[in-house]
């Protein structure tokens, strides 16, 4: 009798895990609207971003995806006053929409080791 309730409880909690799951995908699926945010997806590591150079067009909406693979990395672009720490294996969101054209640089600003002030890149606006 005791496995038989230990099954069904094992069962309850897999299905309302599974609900949860479904649930927390169907409001990222509403939040996100893929017709008119374009994803690029970066990568940190000593002591690079690839890609290092990022074209978004005047007015474009753009969600980052950076994931830091070895280290807390930072994303900073001074001219854009855009700043964020990215933990390793966690994917860090920064949603942008450039107004101006124009070159704009980006850094790592959490020292990571010899080789950290050549971590750096361009976000290129065009029209």
């Amino acid at each position: 009798m005791r496995r038989i309730i230990s099954i069904g409880m094992v069962a309850l909690a897999v299905s309302l895990g599974a609900a949860g799951f479904a649930g927390a995908m169907m409001v990222q699926a509403q939040t996100m609207d893929p017709d008119h945010e374009r994803v690029i997806e970066v990568v940190a590591q000593r002591f690079v971003y690839s890609p290092n150079e990022i074209l978004i067009k005047k007015g474009e909406p753009v969600l980052l995806e950076f994931t830091a693979i070895d280290f807390r990395h930072g994303f900073k672009v001074p001219d854009l006053d855009l700043r964020a720490d990215l933990p390793p294996e966690r994917v860090t969101r920064i949603r942008i929409k450039p107004e101006n054209v124009g070159a704009y640089d980006f850094l790592c600003d959490n020292f990571c080791g010899s080789g950290h002030e050549e971590m750096s890149g361009r976000i290129v606006v065009t029209e």
